[in-house]
């Protein structure tokens, strides 16, 4: 059967942003369910000492890097679904989310089992001192057990997003999150297990996380009688598309492991800082990338109704927000630092380099807008080409700045000013793109299940 309840499209100024907001404010506790993990590991890890901070960085950069190349199972399965949401198919949409869930849990079996073998090699490649590298491990031998829930977690969520509904994953974030703060305050300090406390009590909460919004997705499912069965052609589509988006993903966090390693080699101190301002960093980035969560729902909902107009309109309107959003956040950022900074390390040393950073960090927030903004109404558009050769630009530029700051000794502050100007070229290569015509596909997506329409 055929069903006919999508979503209208929003009409006028104040229409998008009440349709925006009723996307983007519930998104926004979800986007941030990860960092929240972290962060809330940072906060209790660095009263362990600063090597536990520190190992938790590196542990940190690589658990991020591991689930972060398929951040496409998120965005991919959020732009097919809500396209097909847009023709007025919602059986078909379910039906491509079932597949996209299916590829999630093939691919965080293998990336975790893979990555469970190489962790010793991994660690060693960032050249960190000995105490440093045993608690990174420790870390690390746990939490990847993790990484196939939070794949399941990525995909269902997309699901949900594409059929509009960002309030589920919101809720089962903030349970997640108050479950991963009591657990992990009662096995680090109440068992005594130290940093592997941490890594198990936020192995649990993501883990049930997962469960509950893939039992969500199922029950759509089965309410509009969409297959539930592994469908093959379906799951290596949903791989095909994403692979652009995978290249996209893989030239991001190439900057970020740049990043990274050029901190870790200039000292523990200016790591374990680094540590702290990247999670803080991305704390805010997902809370910006909210506003480019409702770009991809609504952007794929609107061009899979064949609305092109409509999708420009949000665009520009989203676009709009997002650098407000930027600067207000930039402000708050910089106005709270001496709040925020001691919360995570009582090293003076740490503190003084985490302070100015954040500083940095916070000029840059109204560029982080207009980008991560850009970034999702593309993946909605289904751009992924163009946005795996913008991102491999964006790495070639960033690159030269980041090893020189480590040729010359530059040192935390100097990267971090390298690493703006990476955000700089990220921008500027989704402004050219927006203001042309070719991300403006119009039509549902195709069905992978020959019986997706009946």
């Amino acid at each position: 059967m055929k069903s006919t309840d999508a979503t209208p499209a929003p009409v006028g100024r104040r229409a998008l942003d009440r349709e925006i907001a009723r996307l983007a404010l519930p998104a926004f506790a979800a986007l941030i369910s990860e960092p929240l993990f972290l962060l809330t590991d940072a906060a209790i890890v660095g009263h362990l000492g600063t090597a536990q901070l520190a190992a938790l960085g590196i542990a940190g950069v690589v658990v991020q890097t591991a689930i972060g190349l398929f951040i496409f199972l998120a965005y991919g399965t959020t732009s097919t679904v809500a396209r097909n949401l847009g023709a007025g198919d919602r059986r078909a949409a379910l039906a491509a989310g079932i597949d996209g869930v299916w590829l999630a849990l093939v691919i965080g079996t293998m990336v975790a089992t893979v990555t469970f073998a190489v962790i010793p090699a991994i660690v060693d490649g960032f050249s960190p001192e000995p105490a440093v590298r045993d608690f990174a491990v420790i870390y690390l031998r746990i939490a990847v057990f993790g990484i196939p829930a939070l794949l399941l977690m990525f995909a269902a969520t997309g699901v949900l997003r594409g059929l509009q509904d960002t309030r589920t994953p919101l809720v089962v974030a903030v349970l997640a999150n108050l479950v991963n703060i009591a657990l992990n305050l009662l096995f680090v300090y109440g068992f005594g297990w130290g940093i592997a406390g941490s890594a198990i009590g936020t192995l649990v909460a993501q883990g049930s996380a997962a469960v509950v919004l893939v039992w969500v997705v199922i029950r759509g499912a089965r309410r509009y009688d969409a297959p539930l069965a592994p469908h093959r052609p379906g799951v290596v589509a949903a791989w095909r598309g994403g692979v652009p988006l995978i290249v996209r993903t893989v030239t991001l966090r190439a900057a970020l492991l740049v990043a990274t390693y050029v901190a870790a080699s200039i000292s523990t101190e200016s790591v374990a800082a680094h540590q702290v301002a990247f999670t803080i960093w991305t704390f805010i980035a997902f809370a910006l990338d909210a506003i480019a969560i409702a770009g991809q729902a609504i952007t794929g909902r609107l061009l899979g109704a064949g609305d092109a107009a409509g999708a420009r309109a949000a665009t520009r309107r989203m676009m709009w927000w997002g650098l407000v959003g930027g600067v207000g956040l930039g402000v708050l950022l910089a106005a709270t630092r001496p709040l925020v900074v001691p919360l995570f390390t009582p090293d003076t040393e740490v503190q003084a380099l985490l302070s100015t950073v954040l500083l940095v960090a916070a000029l840059h927030q109204p560029v982080s807008g207009i980008v991560f903004v850009l970034d999702g109404v593309l993946i909605g558009a289904g751009d992924g080409r163009y946005l795996a050769w913008a991102g491999v630009v964006n790495l070639v530029a960033f690159l030269p700045l980041a090893l020189t700051v480590l040729w010359v000794g530059g040192g935390l502050v100097w990267l971090w000013w390298a690493f703006s100007g990476f955000m700089l070229a990220r921008m500027a290569t989704l402004v050219w793109r927006e203001r042309g015509d070719r991300w403006l596909v119009l039509g549902a997506a195709p069905s992978r299940r020959p019986s997706a329409r009946r």
